[in-house]
């Protein structure tokens, strides 16, 4: 199927405070939630490919009645399977809030998908977008967390690999992988165990970047694989040495690796921790799982002969809770290690943060929505114009910023050893 190219929706003179929606054809007030979605609706016909004829907008899924359930969007595998009522491939559920995606927080894309009996579920809101996955021949909770969806034009053969490949670390998974993946060095190459450590966290860096431009570039391929290895063998010497000049080249900023650093392990071993570790996204895996995982990993590998105690995360989580930590708060951890204490502290003041900027704008909505004298293309202005307030004010990466504040101006933390420490983002 040809990729069509559509012209972003967006307000014109004549209707500034409307948006056309081009799957209703029709004009409808702009709020931020409309925005939200009809932002994405072009994601899914430029990026996707999916045409108007393959998409349905607020689509009843329970056909019951007066309590019917419509979601956002309904996306079929191809316009003649839409006309012909099968079940559609996608269901998109989009929201204009802040606060992180969970499983709790948007329950209703899965019950949709169930409903519905998709394959896929997307939960969109303006803080991010994550992919999931749905097995009809399981009882709720049937889903599972996936690195993208479908585009218009793929095969069975690649929804299939795409229903197959890349999923979230759960619990030990890591730690465990972390550990085969250690065993693997040491065995082919009997460096010792930090050298070998080493060695891995270069390796993770490489895969956490491509993860990145898999998830900016909407990227149809993962390209940490054994066989895109393989592929770049017959083009380069060593391509391990030219993949890791190029993660090199972008974290230079951060100052993270020696401009003369290098992987030290031979072009078998590495691709063998590669396969290993190409099914899983590291990059959505929480920073919890992750700096369990770690330490984990750390205390049974090491057993403290390099002087590295982990407080438990149960621990952890228990004192940060003790004193209640809250926006404007500072945290210093003098012996921080992985940071265990300094991560947990900025999740939880960020997710207030987050959801106080939720609290906001729905305060203010339900303050316009009980103006009756208020016409509705006035109600969405203001609605929207309030919106880009709250989203100014966040706005992590701009100096004096509430996430900004948070990151670079409450938290410090030393170390012995300083390779442990990093900015928290």
């Amino acid at each position: 199927m040809s990729q069509r190219r559509y012209p972003k929706a967006i307000e014109t003179p004549a209707r500034p405070n409307q948006i056309f929606s081009k799957v209703r054809q029709k004009w409808v007030a702009l709020t931020p939630e409309e925005k939200v979605r009809q932002d994405y609706l072009e994601v899914l016909l430029s990026e996707y490919g999916y045409t108007l004829d393959q998409i349905a907008e607020e689509e009843d899924v329970t056909h019951r009645g007066a309590g019917r359930a419509r979601a956002d969007f309904l996306i079929w595998r191809t316009p003649e399977a839409k006309a012909r009522q099968e079940h559609a491939l996608i269901v998109l559920e989009c929201k204009a809030d802040n606060i992180t995606i969970s499983l709790k927080d948007y329950q209703q894309g899965a019950n949709y998908a169930q409903y519905e009996h998709a394959r896929f579920f997307v939960t969109h809101n303006n803080r991010e977008t994550r992919y999931w996955k749905v097995d009809d021949t399981r009882r709720m909770p049937n889903y599972d967390e996936i690195e993208n969806v479908p585009h218009a034009d793929a095969s069975d053969k690649e929804i299939d690999a795409l229903l197959a490949r890349l999923k979230i670390f759960k619990e030990d998974e890591f730690a465990d992988l972390l550990h085969q993946c250690h065993n693997v060095i040491r065995n082919r190459e009997k460096p010792d165990p930090a050298a070998a450590f080493d060695e891995i966290a270069k390796i993770l860096f490489i895969k956490v970047c491509f993860e990145r431009r898999l998830k900016r570039g909407k990227a149809r391929q993962n390209l940490f694989t054994a066989d895109f290895l393989d592929q770049q063998k017959e083009l380069y010497a060593d391509p391990v040495k030219t993949l890791f000049a190029e993660i090199k080249k972008e974290y230079l900023a951060d100052k993270i690796f020696d401009g003369d650093e290098e992987v030290n392990l031979r072009y078998p071993t590495v691709r063998e921790i590669v396969f290993k570790l190409q099914l899983y996204n590291l990059s959505d895996t929480s920073e919890d799982i992750k700096g369990i995982a770690f330490e984990r990993f750390l205390g049974r590998t090491f057993r403290g002969e390099i002087g590295q105690f982990f407080t438990p995360r149960c621990i952890v989580e228990f004192m940060v809770r003790m004193v209640d930590p809250k926006e404007g708060d500072a945290i210093c951890d003098p012996a921080s290690g992985s940071g265990g204490f300094l991560i947990r502290f900025f999740e939880i003041v960020r997710e207030q943060i987050l959801a106080d900027a939720d609290h906001q704008y729905r305060d203010y909505k339900a303050e316009l929505v009980a103006r009756k004298s208020l016409t509705e293309p006035k109600r969405a202005a203001l609605l929207r114009e309030r919106f880009d307030e709250i989203q100014k004010e966040l706005e992590k990466g701009v100096e004096g910023s509430r996430l900004w504040k948070l990151a670079n101006r409450c938290i410090y933390g030393t170390d012995a050893n300083a390779a442990w420490l990093e900015p928290v983002r």
